[in-house]
């Protein structure tokens, strides 16, 4: 008679659930409240000890302190706080390229601004009316570089021809105020111009020089702002429903679970960011491009091109053109009167002015060569350190902000339960998540919006390229290089076919078992289908109707 009490009490004892390491009594949710009430949420129904976990969709089903609305709730603040994390990181990228971009543009526009003020400070005593009737042509000289170097669409050799040939026009009028020269007679003037070389070698010397220093300096400093850019655009894409999951899993589901104080396993923490990341990480290979890019040019603004002394000069050898005029203006006249004729006299009396302002040109130029290196040196090293910001970002996330474990801790949060994570870390990049454990990735379906950045860094780095070599480069508003929709001009034809191959979620699933035909986009695949849909009703009509013919 006492085997049955006995044989009853093992089949309750066998069929009781497990409760990891607690106890037979339910263990008190009071950290899961107070960390609840915390995040906003109110406690109404927030179970005081352990329920069962059926209801759980995300985290285990065993014993837990979360409703099926916790859950959510919980799902719904991790998405957004893990989405705060990959902005504020972005932010501290931002804030670098911007500090550099402010930096070295302060540098550049104070050279600018030095170079012009010397030259009103100096040529009205040097050259009196040779200047003052000609204020003018030199502040629209500044005012066409400033506008280049801002990226506007200005052929900056053309700029730099047409300043001398209306310096030359005027000055050569002054020169020989004892003429009637009419503009006419200095188109002829003019074309002749490149032959005689009245200012000597200062045109073509300056053209090669500023043209190299302002194509390097304008690139140099549009590559940072369009990688803050990018960072920016990228930091702002939402996390998909499966990402949600995970990071819930990651970051809230040990709460769930009565082990608020058992921190994830950092392998699996690099798995669930590495998913949620895939995209992003494929920013890595040009993204460096560009940083690579940007320290090349950065060696040739304070080395071979030389800004600091080409663009802080820029005064000086307008000064010793001027004066290469003045000191053959003779030979130069009357070359020009061989070739174009001599002109008819003016009633009009002569001026000795000219003679009044003849004389070397003293001017001194204020180095600020030091003040550039320092700034190169800063800006390589910020480059350097954020060479590889991509790939990094997960183990930067998962150890500053998620706070994981050790990569060696056996008894870290590893998604069921307190215990080691055994699957091995994935690699970087979306191709690489096909079997990532935690977090489902389609990796047939890359985000259109990083693709379009990818495209940013590709362009940016070409131009960068083009600017290391002295090669003009065509700036536009960057917004407009890559685009959704419309013709799309500014993609190359082999990476616009990329992206059309890789862009299923345009396209309805049941489309994608329709050969694709050549020549043809995804709405002509789409409308085949229905004809398709129409003959297979017509063929059911027909065989009812044969059926109904038979009997």
């Amino acid at each position: 008679m006492r085997v049955f009490p006995w044989g009853f009490w093992l089949l309750c004892v066998a069929s009781a659930p497990a409760r990891g390491d607690s106890g037979s009594k339910a263990r008190s949710c009071a950290e899961v409240r107070q960390l609840y009430g915390a995040k906003g949420f109110s406690l109404s129904g927030v179970p005081q000890a352990e329920i069962s976990g059926e209801h759980l969709r995300i985290c285990p089903q065993g014993y837990t302190c979360c409703t099926s609305e916790m859950e959510e709730n919980f799902a719904n603040k991790s998405q957004s706080e893990f989405e705060a994390m990959m902005k504020e990181a972005g932010r501290s990228v931002q804030a670098t390229l911007t500090a550099q971009h402010r930096s070295f543009d302060s540098y550049f526009q104070d050279l600018l601004n030095k170079s012009e003020k010397a030259l009103y400070d100096a040529f009205p005593s040097m050259y009196g009316e040779l200047y003052t009737q000609n204020v003018k042509v030199f502040k629209d000289l500044y005012s066409e570089l400033r506008r280049y170097y801002r990226s506007s669409n200005i052929n900056l050799e053309e700029a730099l021809n047409e300043f001398w040939t209306r310096l030359l026009e005027r000055l050569f009028k002054l020169l020989n105020p004892q003429y009637h020269i009419t503009d006419e007679y200095l188109d002829c003037m003019v074309k002749h111009a490149e032959q005689h070389k009245p200012f000597g070698e200062v045109p073509r010397d300056l053209k090669v020089k500023a043209t190299r220093a302002f194509i390097a300096a304008r690139s140099y400093a549009q590559g940072f702002l369009v990688g803050s850019d990018v960072v920016k655009k990228v930091s702002q894409v939402s996390l998909s429903h499966e990402c949600t999951r995970a990071i819930m899993k990651l970051m809230y589901c040990p709460h769930c679970r009565g082990m608020s104080s058992v921190r994830p396993c950092n392998n699996y923490c690099l798995n669930v960011v590495k998913g949620c990341l895939a995209n992003q990480a494929d920013l890595n290979t040009e993204w460096k491009y560009l940083m690579d890019s940007l320290i090349g040019v950065a060696d040739r603004i304070d080395g071979p091109y030389n800004v600091d002394t080409v663009i802080g000069t820029i005064h000086m050898r307008i000064a010793e053109a001027i004066s290469n005029l003045q000191e053959n203006k003779d030979s130069i006249t009357s070359k020009v009167f061989q070739g174009c004729g001599n002109p008819k006299i003016s009633t009009k009396g002569s001026s000795s002015e000219d003679k009044k302002r003849r004389g070397k040109v003293t001017l001194e130029a204020k180095s600020s060569a030091q003040a550039l290196e320092m700034l190169v040196l800063d800006a390589k090293g910020n480059l350097t350190a954020l060479k590889t910001y991509w790939i990094t970002l997960p183990s930067s996330l998962c150890s500053k902000k998620v706070m994981a474990s050790s990569a060696s801790d056996d008894k870290c949060w590893n998604g069921m339960t307190k215990g080691s994570y055994l699957p091995q870390v994935m690699g970087d990049g979306l191709a690489n998540q096909i079997n990532n454990p935690e977090v489902e990735v389609d990796i047939t379906k890359p985000d259109m919006t990083i693709r379009q950045q990818i495209m940013q860094l590709k362009i940016m780095t070409n131009r960068l390229g083009n600017a290391n070599i002295g090669n003009d480069v065509d700036f536009q508003d960057t917004s407009d290089d890559v685009s959704g929709s419309g013709s799309g001009d500014s993609c190359p034809d082999d990476v616009c076919g990329k992206r059309l191959s890789k862009s299923p979620s345009t396209r309805q699933p049941e489309t994608n078992a329709i050969p694709k035909q050549s020549g043809h986009g995804v709405n002509g695949a789409s409308s085949r289908s229905l004809p398709s849909a129409s003959l297979l009703l017509l063929l059911s009509v027909a065989v009812i109707a044969a059926q109904h013919l038979w009997r």
